[in-house]
């Protein structure tokens, strides 16, 4: 089994218009090149019709927000979702714009990536708890990976299935939302059904960064059931928000995080952890420019 991971009205446009680059006789460097080519897409997706964006794990917790966002948002995303079963896809509306396929088999997405711009990335691998666990005893419960359902398979393979199936329709973005502590080797969760998860989803967002698609990497909080836009967010790099109290963030926050990093160049080749001040503390974040300009780190 497989687990999809884990404010206010948008920008009407998918990315905003740049500003035109100045003429020069003097050979660019490879980076400046790279962002005049990123700029001239996002200038040509921004007065052309409105961007095709597939979310995988779309019948996941998080994912379903996403997938449920983008369709609210009709005039300025049209939204796809791809999901693992038949009952996944019934569970989210079994529209015809949801694709059914299984991330770990690359031949099978490729159907739900044709002709999109953008890509956000939402699975995972879960494990499943042992039975016969009793907490009345004071016991600490044990998880397992089914066959064919580790972090390497999932996390690893099957992401990057879906990056390089991005990269040959010529994607012009992926939001991958990973997890805080992939730093620490030693992190519990990679204890957990010995799968060691955050390794595995590490060298996937190393395999993006390296792709050359623009990309937005987003490592979340302890993800929480609760209503989103109501919190101020906060971004970080490498755990340093592990070592505070503010390690956690609601779902659809997230999820609009994810929608927000396709309008702004500011969200663009950089990854950040995220998490958010509890309800009440803080101003509810609404500038997400401000917000993705405060990254500075690609990786």
């Amino acid at each position: 089994m497989l687990m999809r991971a884990y404010f206010l009205s948008a920008p009407p446009k998918f990315s905003q218009k740049p500003t035109p680059l100045s003429s020069s006789r003097f050979p660019r460097s490879a980076s400046a090149r790279k962002r005049a080519v990123t700029l001239a897409t996002s200038a040509a997706m921004a007065d052309g019709p409105a961007p095709v964006v597939l979310v995988t794990g779309a019948g996941g917790r998080t994912g379903q927000i996403v997938y449920k966002k983008l369709k609210e948002r009709s005039d300025q995303f049209v939204a796809r979702g791809l999901v693992r079963t038949a009952e996944s896809k019934e569970k989210i509306g079994g529209a015809d714009d949801v694709f059914v396929g299984d991330i770990r088999n690359a031949e099978s997405i490729i159907p739900a990536v044709q002709g999109i711009h953008a890509l956000i990335i939402l699975t995972s691998a879960v494990p499943k708890m042992k039975p016969g666990f009793d907490p009345s005893k004071g016991e600490r419960p044990e998880f397992y990976f089914e066959d064919g359902s580790y972090p390497e398979q999932v996390d690893w393979i099957g992401q990057k299935n879906q990056i390089d199936a991005a990269r040959a329709v010529g994607v012009k973005q992926i939001v991958l939302v990973g997890s805080m502590g992939g730093t620490d080797i030693n992190h519990p969760l990679n204890n957990i059904g010995n799968g060691k998860i955050l390794i595995w989803k590490r060298k996937a967002e190393q395999y993006l960064a390296d792709s050359g698609i623009p990309y937005t990497i987003i490592r979340a909080g302890g993800l929480q059931d609760k209503d989103g836009g109501v919190r101020e967010l906060l971004v970080g790099k490498d755990d340093e928000l592990l070592k505070t109290e503010t390690r956690t963030i609601a779902r659809p926050d997230v999820a609009e995080v994810c929608i927000q990093a396709l309008q702004f160049e500011e969200a663009k080749f950089k990854a950040f952890d995220l998490a958010s001040k509890p309800e009440g503390t803080g101003t509810p974040t609404t500038d997400f420019k401000a917000l993705f300009s405060q990254v500075t780190t690609r990786f």
